[in-house]
């Protein structure tokens, strides 16, 4: 796709259709793959206009804001983690598909017929529909996609809460279309199919009508994401929801849907989030006696251990109540302010270092990530009110100063440049001053 310097921004009125999928064919289609923009990175202001909407919204009808702070902080961490690699690789969802398409196509459908436009983008679905249904009934697969899952909110927020593993495996359902249609309308429609999956992440929009019939909603993804006995393994449509009808997964929202996963991991730190099902699967696999049990362990479903059917027993499924308290933090609000101006900084340099990617030398690029990656665990430190925070926080705030001393992160607003400085210095005493009481009497709290 376009690197930043050749990009071509979309108008208003594109960027609110490409968010439904509403783009006509004559205006998404280039011949070759340099051309396609990169129209997820461009849609970050639509990202933030639906999601003060949903907020609005919520305020007027249920008097309080769609979810919580601390798990949306959690959420938009994890979407810029699965980010961050696409700086220093192309994505290998487009790599595989150039390959096969360069070495093994069949015959190539012409790139700018609207024929080929709406067979891609069923395609692209079906593709999406099985990659998503294995993604919840491999383990291995699972590790990857349950951080998407592991939010107790639904909120546009939820969306946003990917995994940086996912993409080393979704690519094998799309493999097949690189045999007769060209990586530059694919890559369009595997765009796009993402962009739709955002706003279906909310609660502020009830029934749809003869939609639902059709097109997966708001409804049905909220049955997806619950973890009710009715609701798992449901509803894995992407923008269809005529394949879980055809294939037998499609069920209707009626009870009260209970989020997260069934068994919650209670926590705020972005790398356990990503982690925490991987190191399961490694404990289990050590545990589990024979060579095809262990191997039944990566390959059966989540709930699968010796003498159960793949899948597991639907009764091992912990009952809800409708009850349940979502897990939250039990930081003071100053402590959570403090963690939403930390948050807003670390975003306001991830945006600067993506616009400025082919410009920065590969070792800024790296210490940029460094510092993100840095800020996002500190920040999940200090919401879980862990031992280390004060420490960690310590030594990012002195990061953030050997870097900005030396150029590889700039001023934001170049008249504040003192002001940062000042702001990062008090920083290292307030939290080196926790530190050095968290080493020589009780826990910080």
């Amino acid at each position: 796709m376009k690197n930043s310097e050749a990009q071509q921004d979309v108008s208003v009125s594109q960027g609110v259709r490409m968010m439904f999928y509403m783009m006509k064919p004559n205006e998404t289609s280039f011949q070759t793959l340099e051309e396609v923009p990169d129209y997820v990175k461009q849609a970050t202001p639509f990202f933030i206009s639906l999601m003060l909407l949903e907020l609005v919204v919520s305020w007027i009808r249920k008097g309080k804001p769609p979810g919580r702070l601390d798990d949306a902080l959690t959420s938009i961490s994890a979407g810029v983690l699965s980010r961050l690699p696409s700086l220093f690789f192309r994505s290998i969802e487009l790599t595989s598909y150039i390959y096969i398409w360069e070495n093994y196509r069949l015959f190539s459908l012409p790139w700018n017929s609207p024929w080929t436009w709406y067979l891609t983008f069923l395609g692209v679905d079906f593709g999406y529909y099985w990659f998503h249904r294995m993604a919840h009934e491999v383990n291995i697969m699972w590790a990857g996609h349950q951080t998407h899952h592991s939010s107790e909110d639904y909120n546009l927020s939820t969306a946003l809460r990917q995994s940086v593993f996912q993409i080393y495996t979704s690519w094998i359902f799309y493999s097949p279309l690189a045999l007769v249609i060209p990586p530059s309308v694919y890559a369009v429609h595997l765009q796009f199919n993402l962009l739709y999956q955002f706003w279906i992440h909310t609660e502020v929009i009830n029934n749809l009508g003869p939609l639902e019939l059709i097109l997966n909603t708001p409804s049905h993804h909220r049955v997806h994401h619950g973890r009710n006995r009715y609701c798992i393994d449901k509803n894995y449509g992407g923008v269809l929801i005529i394949w879980d009808k055809i294939f037998g997964t499609f069920e209707a929202e009626n009870e009260k849907v209970v989020y997260g996963l069934t068994h919650p991991i209670n926590t705020f730190e972005p790398i356990k989030v990503q982690l925490h099902h991987l190191f399961s699967i490694w404990a289990t696999f050590w545990a589990t006696p024979g060579c095809f049990n262990k191997f039944s362990v990566i390959f059966k479903g989540p709930g699968w251990s010796p003498g159960k059917p793949r899948l597991g027993l639907s009764e091992e499924i912990p009952e809800v109540t409708g009850k349940e308290v979502p897990f939250s933090s039990s930081a003071s609000q100053l402590l959570k302010t403090y963690s939403v101006v930390q948050f807003a900084l670390m975003l306001a340099f991830y945006e600067d270092t993506f616009a400025d990617s082919a410009v920065l030398s590969h070792v800024t690029l790296l210490l940029r990530v460094c510092f993100i990656i840095l800020t996002l665990t500190s920040i999940g430190f200090l919401l879980d009110q862990r031992q280390e925070a004060a420490i960690v926080e310590t030594i990012r705030c002195l990061m953030f100063l050997i870097l900005y001393r030396f150029g590889h992160l700039k001023p934001l607003v170049p008249s504040l440049s003192f002001t940062f400085e000042i702001f990062f210095s008090i920083g290292i005493a307030f939290w080196g001053v926790r530190s050095m009481k968290q080493l020589v009497s009780s826990p910080w709290k």
